[in-house]
């Protein structure tokens, strides 16, 4: 397995953590509260959410034969459209 990690600033943590799981919802299988979110995808990949008042705190665990960039990028991707005011967001993406 391949995990990534990556600590977003942002002082709307909270809202879209909540905004990204209610959208996977209709499509995967999400678990989510207000400070905390876990969204497995059909190709066997989990991401996993913290919020707290500064930062978004990001784990996405990708299979080894994933395509870790791609997965990567589908979660910035959705995390920039929720935070379209102050989008990009900074995913500084480190192995764990």
């Amino acid at each position: 397995m391949s995990v990534s990690i990556a600590r977003v600033p942002t002082h709307s943590a909270s809202r879209y953590l909540q905004q990204l799981a209610k959208h996977w919802s209709h499509k995967m299988e999400v678990s989510f509260s207000e400070q905390e979110a876990t969204i497995a995808f059909p190709n066997g990949a989990t991401l996993d959410l913290r919020a707290d008042s500064a930062t978004l705190d990001v784990r996405l665990t990708v299979a080894d034969d994933g395509d870790v960039a791609r997965m990567r990028d589908v979660v910035a991707s959705h995390l920039d459209r929720f935070a379209f005011r102050e989008a990009p967001l900074t995913f500084d993406w480190q192995q764990a």
